[in-house]
């Protein structure tokens, strides 16, 4: 017996590719078209802080057609999140838990640690909670026993600039960066593969570090060129009481080094204080040369700072080397 719905169906699989085409001669079909795709799930995507890094993730998630909920303690930061279309609402933290099918934590790191448990609690069964801290074994180490550990994805886009807050998000950011992400395999494959998939989606290229492994090199390639930044523009002020002078005199090498510098405090305070093990040891490390370069100024040891500085240039070779896809480090 034929199918009384038969024909429909035969145009049900024609719309998905002419669409406008069928329509047009087939204006019936429309409210069949209508019901399938509001039979489709948007997904729903929580961010929770919307400054550089959380809104920026917003705006690719906006792109990619999530419905985008927002929270910030901050009300010129929701008003502000609001007015630039990071987001289409404001929520509070328990309503993002009952009806988010992803969330992003883009707080402070030392704020990460004390929601994350907490907010594993009231997520629905199948939703992913994904932290992008800038230290990470902190964090993992907070919700390790947790029932639910299997939903959260640990990650860290290297990404970013030395401006904050909502004004400062925009689409592109992560486009050709790298992504770090932490025990994956206590995260349940459904979660790794969503956050995978989103992190892809905003042009990043995901790899996989424990999560002590990543804090220490962090310390050495990130955390510490901040701090090298902060207190090279805090002796500049400390030096040129004339900030006059500064801005005539300052050429692009010294606003390139000290551009780090401009960071929010509010961010970086905590990211220095939860790796202060590591950081401690590359300042310890960084110290020494300096000391040694100082030492080679004073006595007039040419030799010595020329070689040093020769040796520095060898960072470029490093760095023109760097091609990373989705790989194990440790």
């Amino acid at each position: 017996m034929p199918c009384p719905y038969g024909e429909i169906l035969i145009y049900a699989i024609v719309i998905h590719t002419r669409e406008t085409y069928e329509l047009a001669l087939y204006p019936e079909l429309n409210i069949f078209t209508e019901k399938m795709n509001s039979n489709k799930h948007q997904t729903t995507t929580a961010v929770v802080g919307l400054g550089l890094i959380g809104g920026s993730i917003a705006l690719e998630c906006k792109a990619l057609g999530h419905k985008v909920m927002g929270v910030d303690k901050n009300p010129a930061h929701q008003a502000q999140a609001l007015e630039l279309k990071l987001a289409d609402s404001i929520e509070d933290i328990d309503t993002v838990a009952r009806e988010a099918d992803i969330i992003i934590i883009a707080i402070p790191v030392n704020h990460i640690e004390k929601l994350l448990p907490t907010l594993l609690d009231k997520i629905h069964p199948k939703a992913v909670v994904i932290d992008v801290g800038s230290t990470k074994k902190a964090i993992c180490e907070a919700v390790s026993k947790h029932p639910r550990r299997g939903r959260f994805v640990a990650g860290h886009p290297l990404a970013g600039t030395e401006f904050s807050g909502p004004t400062a998000a925009h689409t592109g950011l992560f486009k050709g960066k790298k992504n770090l992400i932490c025990e994956e395999d206590l995260s349940d494959e459904d979660a790794l593969d969503t956050a995978l998939a989103l992190f892809d989606a905003c042009g990043l290229q995901s790899m996989f570090m424990n999560p002590d492994d990543h804090d220490k090199h962090l310390a050495y390639v990130s955390h510490l060129s901040h701090v090298s930044s902060f207190m090279l523009g805090l002796t500049v002020l400390d030096i040129e009481k004339d900030q006059k002078q500064i801005h005539n005199l300052a050429g692009t090498g010294f606003q390139s080094t000290v551009r780090l510098a401009k960071s929010s405090p509010q961010t970086w305070s905590p990211i220095f204080d939860k790796n202060s093990e590591y950081l401690i040891e590359s300042l310890d490390s960084y110290i020494k040369y300096l000391q040694k370069f100082k030492t080679a100024v004073e006595t007039g040891d040419t030799t010595t700072a020329m070689e040093m500085m020769a040796q520095a240039n060898d960072i470029k070779r490093v760095l023109n080397g760097i091609r990373l896809n989705v790989v194990k480090l440790s």
